[in-house]
């Protein structure tokens, strides 16, 4: 009896340790991480290089497949990619939110994942010690911020905010965000605008953006605060190239007011587009995407 209490209790005690899927995920990434990088310090062919980040790719891509299950969002494809661009640190798109992406970059998309896999994300951001790229491991204080998207979704351009999007939280739902704004390199006024949701319902996220299908109008008094901050800084930026690049305190006004005239221009239009007729089209099509996310 004693010999088959301690078999009993060996094998609950190895399943209680068992990994989970996202263990075996994260241990399968980390280690194909470690491998290209290892490639690239023995100095291994960029082409050897490319080969193994597609491969262990594609192999990732077959264990989120597995551990998300099956996606049946209206208007979105079943089969999904790897959101992550690049295993190669050295790479833009490297260290993205693991998940897999349905739709294209350049149209509608969706990011799916678990919760699980985010706080683990977010957990590996807040340890980053440079604070451009530092992230609290909060969801909910996670999802208010442009640094999240531009980090989790993003890969050459960073995500600004124009104005939250209220929506009615979809039955069933724990978290249902809304955010319209724009992908860009540079600041200034961005007429691209994207409508990005997120939803957090159980185990499973989701996050979507999708082109604005309404236009946002372009607001005069808003292209006048542009107008006269970039001519302030424009005048700045010729102090610093007469200077033959020396003068750093016209460089830094110079970078300071196009900054702050593009939150003000952002902050402007973010007061006056709630009143504009576009605004409703751009609220329905955020609370659509929302609905359909949850499952409605």
């Amino acid at each position: 009896m004693r010999l088959v209490w301690t078999i009993v209790f060996a094998l609950a005690s190895g399943a209680a340790f068992a990994a989970s899927p996202e263990d075996d995920y994260i241990a399968a990434r980390d280690k194909a991480i470690a491998a290209i990088a290892a490639m690239q310090s023995t100095n291994a062919a960029v082409e050897a290089q490319d080969a193994a980040n597609e491969k262990a790719r594609a192999d990732l891509e077959k264990r989120l497949a597995a551990l998300l299950g099956p996606f049946t969002v209206k208007g979105f494809p079943a089969a999904g990619t790897i959101n992550i661009e690049s295993l190669s640190a050295s790479d833009i798109g490297f260290g993205m939110l693991d998940g897999l992406r349905h739709g294209t970059e350049d149209g509608p998309s969706i990011v799916a994942t678990t919760r699980g896999l985010l706080e683990r994300w977010l957990q590996s951001k807040a340890a980053e010690t440079d604070a451009d790229f530092k992230l609290p491991t909060g969801i909910d204080e996670a999802l208010k911020l442009d640094g999240f998207y531009t980090q989790a979704i993003g890969s050459d351009a960073a995500f600004t905010q124009t104005l939250e999007l209220s929506l009615k939280k979809p039955e069933g739902a724990d978290i249902a965000v809304a955010r319209l704004g724009g992908w860009a390199q540079d600041v200034g006024p961005n007429y691209d605008q994207q409508v990005v949701v997120t939803v957090v319902k159980g185990d499973g996220v989701m996050i979507a953006e999708a082109p604005a299908t309404t236009p946002v109008p372009r607001i005069a008094a808003c292209d006048a605060i542009w107008t006269a901050a970039d001519a302030a800084a424009q005048k700045f930026q010729e102090a610093y190239q007469a200077s033959d690049l020396k003068d750093e305190k016209s460089f830094d006004a110079a970078n300071a007011a196009w900054e702050k005239g593009d939150s003000d221009y952002r902050a402007c239009v973010g007061e006056h587009l709630p009143a504009d007729p576009a605004f409703p089209a751009l609220l329905s099509q955020a609370q659509s995407l929302a609905d359909h996310m949850a499952g409605k």
